[in-house]
């Protein structure tokens, strides 16, 4: 099971190309903060715009820096079920621990494509596979009644759910059982989603404040839930912060200021507006990160 604290890991650049000592210093110092699990290649990561070769030097990359300390649970989804196959095949043999599926985006599957993709990856690569349900990214919602099919799977051990529906969490564990790992993909709600059955959050936040969501996640498995509400309002503003832009923009201006990484985005995504800029800065000092 995987479960607290995971972040979806930025990808820094030197030169528009991928800096490789910097990745690996990043995900030492996650581990030091306190990090459950590691995602690189996910949205935050810029996937879309990193190259075959580029995304399966970021998986090994992670790997060998994280060294089973912690699992990987490796971003391997696209719109193609054979590259898909393909990327999480590279991903085992890496040594990930997991593969982080995207659902299939802009080709519009039905629900029977929606399994039968999922379907072919599960058979294909004996590797626990986490289901990436993004309907603003993706445009494709899986159902519920798909993802229980699905978890009758030997491979499909769980989902990301960035709906933002906090009855999906509960709606899942009913339908499925409480052991199908439910992970949110939204920072601002992650109280609400282990409320409603949750076990974790791979989070964009985590990269900028890696040791206060695993304070957070480790208050809530403690009971301690005073701290964990505690721990919750103080990281809103952050939150809000590194949405105020298309993820990871702010995020990745925000880590410059910390110096470990360039502000640098991948085209078409570029550096945030000089408004966007305070803001984020406002929610680092008011979070005490600057």
């Amino acid at each position: 099971m995987f479960k607290g604290a995971i972040t979806a890991l930025i990808t820094p650049f030197k030169d528009c190309k991928v800096d490789g000592t910097a990745y690996q210093e990043f995900v030492e110092w996650q581990i030091e903060q306190g990090t459950d699990a590691l995602v690189p290649c996910g949205t935050t990561g810029e996937s879309p715009t990193l190259t075959k070769e580029e995304s399966m030097r970021v998986i090994k990359l992670c790997v060998e820096a994280s060294n089973k300390r912690v699992p990987v649970i490796a971003g391997t989804g696209s719109n193609c079920t054979e590259k898909t196959i393909h990327m999480t095949e590279y991903a085992k043999d890496a040594g990930a621990d997991a593969a982080l599926i995207v659902m299939p985006y802009y080709n519009k599957p039905s629900q029977e494509g929606l399994y039968q993709h999922f379907k072919a990856v599960n058979d294909a690569v004996e590797l626990p596979i986490i289901i990436y349900n993004v309907p603003c990214r993706s445009v494709a919602d899986m159902s519920i009644e798909t993802m229980a099919r699905l978890s009758k799977l030997p491979n499909i051990v769980g989902v990301k759910d960035a709906t933002a529906d906090l009855a999906r969490p509960l709606e899942t564990r009913l339908a499925i059982g409480k052991d199908f790992c439910q992970l949110s993909g939204e920072d601002a709600t992650v109280t609400a989603f282990l409320a409603q059955g949750g076990h974790g959050c791979i989070s964009v936040t985590g990269n900028v404040a890696p040791k206060m969501c695993s304070d957070l996640h480790k208050a809530w498995a403690d009971g301690d839930f005073d701290k964990a509400f505690e721990l919750r309002d103080k990281l809103m503003p952050l939150h809000d912060a590194m949405f105020v832009e298309s993820n990871p923009c702010p995020v990745k201006y925000a880590l410059s200021l910390m110096g470990k990484c360039s502000p640098y985005l991948r085209p078409p995504l570029c550096e945030i507006s000089d408004v966007s800029k305070e803001k984020v800065k406002n929610a680092m000092k008011i979070t005490g990160i600057l």
